[in-house]
């Protein structure tokens, strides 16, 4: 089995699409009318379809999962949250974590938690 995709309800998909193009990079794969697939398997599903579909509330900034990223040029990315249009809520600036990954930590315009960081060596990787 293999996962596929991630989907996040968000409340403006085009402002969601431009967040997610300016920020990161991603493009839209395709656009159904409220729910449309970006590059590196994120999907943004229009909140009021979802919540008809759920028949449940959605509650924005509940951190009880995240978005994670890896960046390699951290720094220049940091500095491109600071400019960015609209105002970043971040959980934490830019910090080095014990075993030397630098991380940051920000909402985004729906309140879903995302944490960029330095890339990892993978398990089975040698250094």
């Amino acid at each position: 089995m293999k996962l596929k995709n991630v989907l996040i309800a968000v409340n403006d998909i085009e402002k969601s699409i431009a967040f997610y193009k300016n920020i990161f990079g991603l493009k839209v794969i395709l656009d159904q009318d409220g729910n449309v697939i970006l590059t590196e398997g994120l999907v943004l599903q229009d909140a009021k379809i979802w919540k008809k579909f759920l028949q449940k509330e959605i509650f924005p900034n509940s951190n009880s999962c995240e978005l994670y990223f890896e960046e390699k040029e951290i720094e220049a990315f940091a500095e491109k949250l600071e400019n960015y249009q609209e105002p970043i809520t971040y959980v934490n600036r830019l910090m080095t974590h014990d075993w030397g990954q630098k991380v940051i930590r920000f909402y985004d315009p729906d309140g879903h938690l995302i944490e960029v960081g330095t890339p990892m060596p993978q398990i089975n990787e040698k250094p």
